[in-house]
């Protein structure tokens, strides 16, 4: 798989997405119930991870990357994301979370990035700890009960 780049989310994209369905206890992350045109959204802060013209996972910045019961604040970027489901566990998280670190650093200058994992979610917690995330508390979602991990990193 060539380098991985981010670029402006097209229907196709939004609409291939929107398909997506993972494994248990992964399916948590199923993309099913999603709205295309609400993906499509400026404000909804969606792009394409795409290796050359393909389509391998999504990122985005702002309230996506938000879950129901945790105070979130303004003094860091929330980020979030995914991979095709054919495509994870196959180590290109920690890549796929750089190039979006990246483009958001180069977009929207944060003091911080923050992520919030699902607590069962070990891979993920790998990547984004092995990028420099450190945890700064966990908390169930006032949505479903599960329980998540919210990790920062500081931008120099």
């Amino acid at each position: 798989m060539s380098g991985l780049a981010i670029a402006p989310l097209s229907r196709e994209h939004a609409l291939d997405i929107c398909a997506w369905r993972y494994d248990p206890p992964y399916s948590s992350y199923d993309m099913t119930g999603a709205d295309p045109d609400w993906l499509l959204d400026p404000a909804s802060g969606f792009h394409a991870v795409l290796s050359g013209d393909e389509l391998v996972g999504f990122r985005s910045y702002g309230e996506d990357g938000r879950v129901p019961g945790w105070e979130y604040d303004d003094r860091a970027l929330d980020t979030g994301g995914g991979l095709r489901p054919s495509l994870t566990g196959r180590g290109l998280g920690p890549v796929a979370v750089a190039v979006g670190l990246a483009h958001g650093r180069a977009a929207f200058a944060p003091p911080a990035f923050r992520v919030t994992v699902a607590s069962f979610n070990a891979r993920a917690l790998r990547v984004v700890e092995g990028l420099g995330f450190s945890r700064v508390g966990r908390f169930a979602s006032t949505h479903d009960g599960q329980d998540f991990e919210v990790l920062v990193r500081p931008e120099p």
